[in-house]
């Protein structure tokens, strides 16, 4: 049955709002008793100011962006649409594991857990926006699929650009710095980040990694992303030769991005390439701080 994410909203909101007027009564109460018991009365506050209240608000954009985490989850087989808590939480774990468990589930995660993140659709169906795009598909329902990005893009702060576009901007800009500040600087999902030109990212979840990870992360994303690249220059040049004087500062800055992106990128790989071939080990019990300094250089950088 097809869902719109503004009705959940609007339930939640009513829900945490009562449960918040509730507790906040509660602490008047205590104040007010506790005031009359040491005659104190008029001489001490009974009304508790709503910050100093231990429950909170909803807040739509903190919840779009926590349902946004749980997608990414949803994604990699830690979470599952169909069954609550943890799924995929050992070293080592695959989607077979998942499989085991959830033989039929609502929503695929993705085969290799490597998701990735670039500023323009390259990955098709394993693109990151992609995958979002179908947990919110299967979560809510197609019939609501397109009103349900666009109150995602909107509480993102989106509004007036295309709804794909924004949901891409969260998670290349912003997705990685929520996610940190949520798990205290011990992501769980690492980012490996080409730098600032935004050449090429990707998502994997730690618990399932394996060594030959970097590898597969090099030869089936980054040196495609390179070709992809090399591609859309070699178009550009083609367009620039025939471009009219209005279209020659737009393909003439485009190509310099691009160009940028894929040196970028070229650095990347062979950043990469050197981590690959150690065929590093992990191990969980060591703690992300330990683990995620053995890829210094191809992961963002913890602040």
């Amino acid at each position: 049955m097809a869902t719109l994410i503004a009705d959940k909203y609007a339930a939640w909101e009513a829900e945490c709002e009562e449960r918040f007027n509730r507790l906040k009564a509660n602490e008047e109460e205590l104040n007010r008793i506790f005031a009359e018991i040491y005659d104190m009365v008029g001489e001490v506050p009974i009304e508790v100011e709503d910050k100093y209240v231990s429950v909170r608000k909803a807040d739509l954009q903190r919840e779009i962006r926590s349902l946004l985490s749980y997608a990414v989850g949803c994604m990699m087989g830690r979470y599952s649409l169909d069954e609550d808590g943890l799924i995929l939480a050992d070293q080592g774990a695959t989607r077979a594991d998942y499989l085991a468990r959830i033989p039929n589930p609502t929503y695929m995660p993705d085969d290799d857990a490597i998701i990735p993140i670039t500023d323009e659709d390259y990955f098709g169906d394993d693109d990151i926006v992609a995958h979002a795009v179908e947990f919110f598909k299967a979560a809510y329902g197609e019939e609501t699929l397109e009103e349900n990005l666009r109150y995602v893009a909107d509480a993102l702060g989106g509004e007036g650009k295309p709804a794909r576009e924004v949901i891409r901007e969260y998670f290349l800009k912003d997705f990685y710095k929520d996610h940190l500040q949520v798990y205290k600087k011990r992501p769980i999902y690492w980012m490996f980040d080409s730098g600032k030109k935004n050449g090429f990212k990707c998502l994997i979840y730690m618990h399932r990694y394996t060594p030959d990870m970097l590898a597969r992360i090099r030869t089936d994303y980054v040196h495609e992303q390179q070709e992809r690249y090399r591609t859309q220059i070699a178009n550009v040049e083609g367009q620039i030769g025939s471009a009219s004087k209005g279209q020659l500062v737009a393909l003439q800055k485009r190509l310099k991005k691009l160009q940028e992106q894929l040196k970028e990128t070229s650095e990347f790989e062979e950043r990469i390439h050197h981590l690959a071939d150690q065929m590093i080990a992990i191990d969980l019990d060591d703690g992300v701080k330990v683990n995620y300094a053995k890829f210094e250089g191809v992961l963002a950088k913890i602040k």
